[in-house]
């Protein structure tokens, strides 16, 4: 082994390699369920949408972990999608007065929106450890 070369599982070499043996984690079920994306144990989440710290039960580092505006991206086309398209057709189909359609369509949009927004924030973090995707850097 090279003196900068880490082992890696399978006695192979490598320099930033994980070193922790875990089995493989589906990633949309740990990132769905708001768990770890290395040993799907831990939590990923410390409150409603903040991104904890590290997990509490393989000890990975969060660090890494940066969704930006993707996941405000989905949920915008996504629920606005559906509750633009359902709005239209209940205004076509049964044609009720405006208040019904605030009294319906303002709850159930947050109501969609802030479940969506966590499940896809917690999707798109794991499907990033999983594709071990990093900020893009220019070589020059």
């Amino acid at each position: 082994m090279a003196d900068g070369d880490k082992p890696r599982v399978g006695g192979k070499t490598g320099g930033d390699v994980d070193q922790a043996i875990w089995p493989p984690v589906d990633a949309f079920a740990a990132g769905l369920g708001g768990r770890c994306p290395r040993c799907g144990e831990g939590r990923l989440f410390s409150g409603f949408l903040s991104v904890g710290a590290e997990c509490s039960n393989c000890r990975l580092d969060y660090g890494f972990a940066d969704a930006g505006d993707g996941p405000a991206v989905f949920v915008i086309l996504i629920i606005g999608f559906l509750v633009v398209g359902l709005a239209l057709w209940m205004e076509v189909s049964m044609g009720p007065p405006l208040w019904v359609h605030f009294l319906l369509w303002i709850p159930l949009t947050l109501i969609l929106s802030l479940t969506a927004l966590r499940l896809i924030k917690g999707l798109l973090i794991a499907l990033q450890y999983r594709n071990k995707a990093a900020e893009g850097k220019l070589d020059r």
